[in-house]
């Protein structure tokens, strides 16, 4: 798995024994993934829902579809997602059905997404965390982008934002995610390019980080410096 989560509770508290009637290390354990467990982290520790997606190898799409606009980075028209609160053993039944799924998270209801460069995004990162500044997680894409978790509502917020701070005439590469869109979470492979991984993972020892990520305009200042200097250099 692409990241740790805590100590012995929490791994208690997210692998409960299985059905009644079920040994413990049977068939039902045995046929838990990494995807089964980090999913049941999401849903049971950050209070997200998910969404099994698509995979991708050699360009082409699980789906089937020769025409697929996004090989290996789609959900599943099929298959229903795992709401926050899942257990583990939810997950795994639900997994069973979509064995090799990609695991997938819905935008625009527990977070938005700011979307930069993977190269401005770190040092971007590196910036706020010196400052102190509250931050969510960050993921990494194979395809070269960094992805700050924000709290819903800033894809509306943005322009105002970025006019407010100046930014609103810049030719900035820097995007917001938000209802509609997915993004791929670790361990996940996207698009048959690679894994994604966490720059910050979700932590314990953030005070409701993952239920309650920053407001944009905390990060955004930063963000936009960060990426505009990128593109001048």
């Amino acid at each position: 798995m692409g990241f740790t989560i805590g100590g012995s509770r929490v791994v208690r508290e997210i692998r409960p024994g299985g059905p009644p009637g079920r040994k413990p290390g049977g068939a039902w354990r045995r046929g838990r993934t990494t995807e089964c467990t980090a999913v049941a982290e999401y849903t049971g520790l950050w209070g997200w829902d998910v969404v099994p997606g698509a995979r991708a190898s050699a360009g082409h799409c699980s789906c089937g579809e020769a025409s697929c606009a996004a090989p290996g980075a789609h959900p599943l028209a099929f298959a229903p997602e795992v709401r926050a609160g899942a257990t583990l053993d939810d997950v795994t039944r639900a997994w069973a059905e979509v064995p090799g799924a990609s695991v997938l998270l819905p935008v625009g209801r527990a977070f938005d997404v700011l979307d930069v460069a993977l190269t401005a995004g770190r040092h971007a990162l590196v910036r706020l965390e010196r400052m102190g500044l509250p931050l969510g997680p960050v993921c990494a894409t194979p395809t070269g982008r960094a992805q700050f978790f924000v709290a819903p509502g800033a894809a509306s917020e943005l322009p105002g934002l970025l006019y407010r701070m100046g930014w609103d005439d810049a030719d900035l590469d820097l995007h917001c995610l938000s209802t509609g869109c997915f993004i791929t979470a670790p361990p996940s492979d996207h698009g048959g390019l690679g894994p994604v991984h966490w720059l910050r993972p979700p932590s314990l020892n953030i005070t409701a980080a993952a239920t309650a990520p920053p407001e944009a305009r905390l990060l955004l200042g930063t963000l936009a410096y960060v990426c505009h200097r990128s593109a001048v250099v």
